[in-house]
């Protein structure tokens, strides 16, 4: 069980530079004469999350800073100064270098809130004050709880949210991808036609990301053509490079979507979020033969507990793989799934790093125990999933 340290991280302190006094005070648009709002934009160090942002810019016609009077939404921009080094000490570019921070610089980031039970519950902040680095791939946020194990956030001062000439810049609206309107009540769609595996876990760090990611070698090494997604979670680009180093011909995740964050989220947009990627996934001219999403945090989280009830879930996938990190999380796990009607065709994760926990697991359940890295070899990958193929294959004859 995660202990969570009940004191709440106290918002930090408000800082203002002479430089910073002309766009913190009085309008509402940056009025600084020393440098443009866009070459400060662009001379900033910029986040994964925000990764689509730069050519957006560079479009637009009028690009400026909204310094006050404004109450941040989740997926606005924000241009923003470190304050002080906290728990995260670098910021996950939109290559996935990890740019170490210093205080004082400034940073292109995105609002939203985050749920990581190893680290910080956080939640967008009302105002344009002081805020934390809630992630290293690039959310502003205020923290609320943080686990014992960790440091205290890095802080943050907001200088002001990105707008052009149609308002506040969001991720959005620089999205590759949109939400399919009124996806759920498609009757026929390109998911439910393809092989759709969810990867599910106990918790965060269980291994779900490392077992996608492994199946995925196998199939690409068995010939299979694979695509890969995360449909929930915080954005962040190892897992999305992972699942590209593995093998998977295309990958996508929600920041492709236009979200930082999928937390707090209603339950209609994150189940419209995972179709839509699944559908994105399973379509195009190079259709897959498997596609392989994975769902972050545990099954009690909620906007996943939502997802897994979900009827439309249930027709697109067609099988789950549950991670674990011990023998007893893996026997709640596949039992919790079970109730809903998802029996895990495979149990792994971190527990197979364990002999003793796997044994124990094996004892206790009657589907397979499959080592993470075991995954990778082609026929054990190929013969997971099988049957899966093969039901697919008679249907589409």
């Amino acid at each position: 069980m995660t202990i969570l340290n009940q004191a709440p991280a106290t918002a930090p302190a408000t800082t203002t530079s002479p430089a910073d006094a002309v766009l913190s005070a009085g309008p509402a648009r940056s009025t600084d004469t020393a440098e443009t709002p866009r070459a400060r934009i662009e001379r900033a160090k910029h986040a994964f999350s925000t990764r689509s942002v730069g050519a957006f810019l560079r479009r637009a016609a009028d690009v400026d800073l909204i310094t006050a009077d404004h109450t941040p939404r989740a997926g606005e921009i924000v241009l923003a100064r470190v304050t002080s080094i906290g728990h995260h000490k670098r910021l996950e570019g939109p290559t996935s270098r990890r740019q170490v921070l210093f205080v004082g610089d400034e940073i292109v980031v995105a609002y939203g809130s985050r749920y990581a039970a190893d680290q910080f519950l956080a939640t967008v902040p009302a105002d344009l004050g002081p805020a934390h680095l809630a992630a290293a791939g690039g959310l502003a946020s205020r923290v609320l709880e943080q686990h014992a194990g960790v440091g205290s956030p890095t802080e943050i001062e907001p200088i002001g949210v990105l707008r052009d000439e149609h308002g506040p810049l969001t991720l959005s609206r620089a999205a590759a991808h949109r939400i399919a309107p009124g996806v759920a009540s498609r009757t026929d769609r390109p998911a439910h036609h393809a092989p759709v595996i969810a990867v599910l876990g106990t918790s965060m760090n269980s291994g779900k990301s490392t077992v996608l990611a492994q199946l995925a070698h196998g199939l690409a090494a068995a010939g299979l053509r694979v695509a890969a997604g995360k449909a929930t979670g915080t954005g962040a680009g190892n897992d999305y490079n992972l699942f590209l180093d593995a093998g998977a011909h295309r990958v996508l995740d929600f920041t492709d979507f236009g979200y930082a964050s999928t937390f707090q989220l209603g339950a209609d947009e994150v189940r419209d979020l995972f179709l839509s990627m699944a559908d994105e996934l399973a379509g195009g001219g190079a259709a897959p033969d498997v596609v392989l999403l994975e769902i972050a945090d545990g099954l009690y989280q909620g906007e996943t507990a939502r997802l897994l009830g979900d009827a439309e879930f249930c027709r697109v996938v067609d099988e789950v793989v549950f991670s674990a990190g011990d023998a007893l999380g893996a026997v709640g796990g596949v039992a919790a799934l079970a109730t809903l009607g998802h029996v895990p065709s495979f149990v792994s994760g971190v527990l197979t790093s364990s002999p003793l926990a796997t044994a124990e697991s094996r004892r206790a359940l009657e589907i397979p125990v499959v080592p993470t890295f075991d995954l990778a070899d082609a026929g054990i990958a190929r013969g997971l999933v099988a049957d899966l193929l093969g039901k697919h294959g008679a249907d589409a004859a």
